[in-house]
């Protein structure tokens, strides 16, 4: 049987299912380039918006480290560590929407078989704020964007109207999806916020509103760590610090489970997944529990002599999936997209020491 590591996702064919998500690693037209250069599927830009942005002044990102003989979490450099999580407290793309146009043209045109998905994001509320949505939506698919990706999920927005400070509000959800699906007929992805109980309501909205995926999951809001000895938190300015977003490795089980709790609410729905992927057996966790699509972010930003881009690790993720499907005699990454689901049980439905097994039964005694 011969395999292929294409995919169809939201109606798009990726060459991979393997895509840089929004982020340092796509915020600009050169690590863009070098991206697909590399062999990445595709991108999902830096989220892109109209309304000014400066960042802290100080370090947007830090990546922590741990390690068997110093098992603590730290972004101290120190022997023998090992990947444990990013965090950062940055802002979306400070790049123009008139600057972004030319470059994303130019991108397309370049890489007609790759996939640019732009990341957009307004306010909400009133009606000029959903017609900055609209005008963001036109502007980037008309320069040939393939999808867009509505960021509803940033955990460190500085506007109470923006990111995860909506909250995956539905009237929200729904009034912006129809405010861009008035606007463009491309697939519109919806990147929703994990660390909410209405997660499922608001992933319904969304799906129900016209949404073409939901992508999650967005960093965690979390506060960096102090330092016992100095006091001082290994991220500050001035001495302050606010709420930022764990990634990483430090996610992955998290983002699993709200993968899981999206495909098995909607097994027929679309999801991209994101949260801790640093190689195939990762990637693979994802696309059992139903994700068709993987998204990474610090696993490439982490590596070595690649710009932030993810060279050697694009390569691996292609290879050990290659080699998984031929193994397995798959076609693609569908004969096996899901199957964890309906493994996903209630706590109650697991065999107690009192029931005996039978064949995949608990039967009690």
């Amino acid at each position: 049987m011969t395999s292929s590591l294409s995919t169809t996702f939201t109606g798009l064919n990726f060459v991979n299912p393997f895509v840089l998500a929004s982020a340092p690693p796509t915020e600009n037209k050169r690590k863009i380039m070098r991206a697909f250069e590399a062999g990445w599927g595709g991108v999902v830009t830096k989220t892109i918006g109209l309304h000014p942005v400066e960042n802290v002044a100080g370090p947007k990102t830090i990546y922590q480290r741990t390690s068997e003989t110093k098992p603590y979490v730290s972004r101290m450099k120190r022997p023998d560590t090992v990947s444990h999580s990013s965090w950062n407290w940055e802002l979306i793309s400070d790049q123009s929407l008139d600057l972004w146009l030319p470059d994303l043209e130019e991108i397309k045109t370049t890489y007609p078989d790759r996939m640019v998905i732009a990341s957009i994001m307004a306010g909400a509320g009133n009606e000029e704020e959903m017609e900055n949505w609209r005008k963001l939506a036109k502007a980037v698919v008309g320069v040939g964007c393939d999808a867009i990706e509505l960021n509803l999920s940033c955990p460190h927005m500085d506007r109470k109207d923006m990111g995860a400070n909506v909250a995956n509000d539905e009237e929200i959800i729904r009034s912006v999806l129809q405010a861009v699906k008035s606007a463009v007929s491309v697939p519109i992805w919806v990147k929703l916020t994990p660390a909410n109980s209405s997660l499922l309501d608001g992933a319904a909205a969304a799906y129900d509103a016209g949404a073409a995926s939901i992508s999650l999951c967005n960093t965690f809001p979390s506060l960096p760590l102090m330092d016992p000895e100095t006091l001082k938190f290994e991220v500050e300015v001035d001495g302050l610090v606010t709420s930022g977003g764990l990634g990483g490795l430090a996610i992955l089980h998290q983002a699993l489970q709200r993968v899981s709790d999206i495909s098995r609410a909607f097994p027929d729905k679309s999801i991209s997944g994101i949260g801790g992927i640093r190689g195939f057996r990762e990637a693979f966790n994802f696309i059992v529990h139903g994700a068709g699509n993987l998204q990474v972010c610090t696993a490439a930003m982490e590596e070595k002599g690649s710009g932030g881009i993810g060279v050697k690790l694009i390569q691996e993720l292609k290879d050990d999936l290659s080699a998984y499907l031929e193994q397995k005699g798959h076609s693609s990454i569908e004969e096996f997209r899901g199957i964890a689901r309906e493994r996903i049980v209630e706590h109650s439905q697991i065999r107690r020491k009192s029931d005996t097994y039978n064949g995949g039964f608990a039967i009690s005694a």
